[in-house]
């Protein structure tokens, strides 16, 4: 069964958070004496927003106080207590942060960053990230690297970037550690490290931080800067998969079906597949649909197969669309349907998909689903050939022994037959044999001097 492991996601994903009130709990208020902050700490903690709402507004007019005018925007821009309200928000948090609240300056830059309340600017966020990073706000520091990485609201500046997002390791922000990781695992303003990637993604694994732990097991699992270890490769996979990280759950899914790291155990599996396939992760959708194909840890319905695949096809999976279309060529779960399996088939076979290559072929020779098309038929083959799909490679050789859509061509014939013969696999012993004995007939057409020159042409071909 062939199924779909993910690689290291090489994206920024975490290029912005919303930062709420970070201010000490009510006992470290009360132990200095802070009694109204305490009181509103209190209130949150008993989920009393209104009297925790209350509290902090009499703090914030009455007082000035910019902690609790920031606090007073994180109500409003979460709908705490409150009916939401961004601009709003956004007014209690200019206020604070002209205060120089570093917490209101991360936040007034993350509203800009996000377009909320007001229309998006990155270079608004700039100067409100950067004024809160320079008073030391980690989550500030990574949003600023984010912008410098990208180049938004700032010319593009890798070395900047580098250095904010080391400000905000320093200080053991999960996000900026992870984004570090990144940057070395795909050389962005250093030399590529998979040693240092690991060391920066560990830290952040070890602090929760779900992608970092993902990205862990990826290195585990792939061999890079580490041993290749599959039982810890599953271990972080399911750290990350615990948390929803969906590529997590996919890849445990994949070492569950393989027994990769774990015991081989297809329920857990077919589990793992599913909280994937629930958020829309194409691979794991195809493997449930391939598992229902084959029969494999359920009972076989093709009919649950071909819902799987559509769902995955339709999220542009080429195994999916592939497979989908041999469904409606071969009526399995569905009436015959030629022209929807060719739609299928195209549709993959343009992302580059050899077997779909291989299929579009078919179905223009036998003229199954699109006119009769020999031109069309041999450039679909050779696309596949040319990926060393050893069956395409056959077709190929006998367009060129028949003279179908290329010029008749015995050569040509006797090194495609050649090239299939040897890339069958030992148990299509049949497929072999048959490509040996045209190789013959073609043999049977050749002198001995071109017999030599398709040999030479055999030696020096090579897959593209």
């Amino acid at each position: 069964m062939e199924t779909s492991l993910t690689s290291t996601n090489v994206a920024r994903r975490v290029p912005a958070i919303v930062m709420h009130d970070n201010q000490a709990d009510a006992k470290e208020a009360y132990a200095r004496g802070d009694y109204a902050w305490a009181a509103a700490k209190t209130a949150y903690a008993r989920g009393d927003h209104a009297a925790e709402l209350q509290i902090l507004r009499h703090l914030a007019e009455e007082e000035g106080e910019a902690r609790a005018q920031d606090s007073l925007g994180v109500l409003y821009e979460n709908g705490r207590g409150v009916r939401q309200d961004y601009a709003v928000a956004m007014a209690w948090y200019r206020k604070a942060a002209n205060q120089g609240d570093a917490t209101a300056q991360f936040n007034l830059g993350n509203m800009y960053h996000h377009g909320r309340g007001v229309p998006r600017s990155y270079a608004e966020a700039v100067t409100w990230y950067r004024r809160s990073a320079e008073q030391g706000n980690a989550f500030a520091q990574n949003n600023l690297a984010v912008l410098y990485e990208g180049g938004h609201g700032v010319p593009q500046d890798l070395t900047l970037a580098l250095k904010w997002y080391r400000k905000a390791a320093d200080q053991n922000n999960p996000l900026a550690e992870y984004n570090l990781g990144v940057a070395y695992e795909n050389g962005l303003g250093v030399l590529p490290d998979y040693v240092e990637a690991m060391r920066w993604y560990r830290r952040a694994a070890y602090r929760g931080n779900a992608a970092a732990q993902y990205n862990v097991g990826t290195l585990y699992y792939c061999q890079r800067g580490v041993p290749q270890n599959f039982p810890e490769a599953a271990k972080w996979y399911r750290m990350a998969a615990e948390q929803g990280h969906v590529y997590a759950q996919n890849n445990l899914a994949v070492m569950y079906e393989a027994g990769q790291g774990v015991p081989k155990d297809y329920g857990e599996a077919m589990k793992w597949y599913q909280r994937a396939a629930q958020q829309g992760n194409a691979a794991a959708q195809f493997s449930i649909g391939l598992m229902h194909d084959t029969g494999q840890c359920v009972p076989q319905n093709y009919a649950e197969a071909m819902l799987w695949y559509r769902r995955a096809a339709e999220r542009g999976d080429a195994k999916a669309q592939n497979n989908l279309g041999r469904m409606c060529e071969d009526g399995r779960g569905v009436l015959n349907d030629y022209p929807e399996a060719v739609k299928w088939f195209r549709l993959a076979a343009q992302q580059g998909l050899a077997p779909a290559q291989f299929n579009l072929g078919r179905a223009f020779e036998a003229g199954r689903g699109v006119p009769q098309d020999y031109d069309a038929a041999a450039m679909w083959y050779r696309k596949a050939s040319n990926q060393d799909d050893a069956a395409a490679q056959f077709n190929l050789g006998t367009l060129y022994y028949n003279g179908r859509g290329v010029e008749q061509d015995m050569i040509e014939a006797h090194k495609w037959f050649t090239l299939a013969a040897a890339r069958f696999p030992s148990s299509m012993a049949a497929n072999i044999q048959c490509a040996l004995n045209n190789r013959l007939l073609a043999a049977a057409r050749l002198t001995p001097s071109q017999i030599v020159e398709a040999q030479k042409l055999v030696k020096e071909w090579k897959a593209k």
